[in-house]
């Protein structure tokens, strides 16, 4: 049973916050998925139902089974970009869910649709790992002082075993050392 220690204050508009984030990532490789899978649209709800929440309407299941069928898109897509890319669509749905338990698979949950977007942008660029560094770097300068804020408020991502990991461990590094955040 978690304590009141291990909680981390949210509020709705912090949600919401974090939400506009993962979802502005996931908007940018939406056409990466819809190129592949022009026919498949559970990405694309994934993201209206992240829209829903950020534009004032309550969590609900919307956002949860918007969520879940846009990460059963990502495990069904033919190449890694298009899983990249449905997974940011899933995660920007399932932001909205975001648990106030100090972890650090929490910060993934915050971070991984940017992540998504600079592994997408280093493959794109044949596997140039100074492509994700300059998205890792565009997503920094992206994030509101509120996401920050409540990154800070969970402990550092683990550096992780895969490359989309280690891209959210980079970027929760830079943007907790970024000044005044």
């Amino acid at each position: 049973m978690p304590s009141a220690r291990d909680e981390v204050p949210l509020t709705v508009e912090e949600l919401r916050v974090v939400v506009r984030f993962a979802a502005a990532a996931a908007e940018e490789l939406l056409p990466v998925f819809e190129r592949r899978h022009p026919d498949d649209g559970r990405p694309r709800a994934a993201l209206e139902a992240a829209r829903v929440f950020v534009e004032g309407a309550p969590r609900t299941r919307l956002q949860r089974v918007a969520s879940v069928e846009a990460h059963r898109a990502a495990r069904e897509a033919a190449t890694e970009v298009a899983r990249l890319a449905a997974q940011a669509a899933g995660d920007a749905a399932a932001a909205a869910y975001l648990h106030p338990l100090a972890r650090a698979t929490q910060v993934g949950h915050i971070l991984r649709a940017a992540a998504d977007a600079a592994r997408v942008a280093e493959i794109e660029a044949g596997e140039d790992a100074a492509a994700a560094d300059r998205a890792v770097e565009r997503w920094r300068e992206r994030a509101p002082a509120v996401l920050v804020d409540v990154l800070r408020r969970y402990p550092p991502a683990p550096a992780g075993r895969n490359r989309v990991a280690r891209l959210v461990s980079t970027l929760d590094s830079v943007l907790r050392e970024a000044p005044g955040g």
